[in-house]
């Protein structure tokens, strides 16, 4: 698995943003703790990711471009547009997708909703840079301990992840579900 810093990934971006478009698996930062992800719109990359992470009936939450990809791509209501305007931030907003086209079939395994997460992080501007929305899940095999640094990878994630972005230590806790698909907000802070 290739590790590339912060600083890094600003001379790679090219090389980084090609990897990713061939539906590479990928470790990254976040505002919160470590994700693994690939493109959301690479089926195969998508199938692939969860035979890693071992999660096969849940849907994914993705990390999109920006805002406007919300509105284009979901049910938007009151409530969720007010939560809309608090990102970025540590929130996943689970929300109604209208356009299921935008993600590949295995992000919400026919689910009618989808979490979209807008983090306050600098890696954000890399996939506006790649357009698309990009799976986000905690980089640990489903049932494990989130990860916090590079040392804590399970070696089978290790091994089946083309790449990392290693910016050190997070000292973060995972992202606060909003779920918005229905008219009674549920609110979630996860601690694993």
């Amino acid at each position: 698995m290739q590790v590339y810093t912060p600083s890094e990934v600003k001379i790679y971006l090219d090389e980084i943003i090609e990897k990713i478009n061939k539906g590479e698996l990928f470790i990254h930062p976040t505002d919160t703790i470590y994700g693994i992800g690939c493109s959301a719109i690479d089926e195969e990359a998508v199938k692939k990711l969860r035979g890693v992470k071992r999660q096969m009936t849940r849907p994914f939450s993705v990390m999109v471009p920006s805002k406007s990809w919300i509105y284009e791509n979901c049910i938007i209501t009151p409530e969720a547009e007010g939560w809309i305007e608090k990102l970025p931030g540590p929130y996943t907003l689970i929300l109604n997708l209208k356009n299921e086209n935008s993600v590949a079939p295995s992000v919400t395994l026919g689910n009618e909703t989808i979490g979209v997460r807008v983090p306050n992080h600098w890696f954000c501007e890399v996939i506006e840079k790649i357009g698309q929305p990009i799976i986000t899940t905690s980089a640990n095999i489903t049932g494990e301990n989130f990860i916090t640094k590079k040392e804590e990878l399970d070696d089978t994630i290790k091994m089946k992840c083309d790449f990392m972005i290693d910016e050190g230590i997070k000292k973060g806790l995972p992202s606060t579900i909003i779920d918005l698909s229905t008219e009674d907000i549920n609110i979630k802070k996860r601690n694993s």
